[in-house]
């Protein structure tokens, strides 16, 4: 089924206003290792990145604390 026009301008407006896109860049053969490691865990990418991220915030602020 294709994506109309008015549900592509929905989700580019919320995208918009509800996201921000950061580049990263890895080591080449790193990309499939997380891709593999994401799907291993029933996650996407993306959800894989974002668990990834804020674990280690909220580790680095635990031993910050000490």
């Amino acid at each position: 089924m294709s994506v109309s026009d008015a549900q592509r301008k929905a989700r580019d407006k919320w995208l918009k206003e509800k996201v921000e896109d950061v580049k990263m860049r890895v080591p080449k053969g790193q990309r499939a290792v997380i891709q593999e490691h994401a799907k291993k865990c029933g996650e996407s990418v993306n959800a894989f990145l974002n668990r990834a991220v804020a674990e280690t915030i909220e580790r680095d602020n635990k031993i910050d604390q000490k």
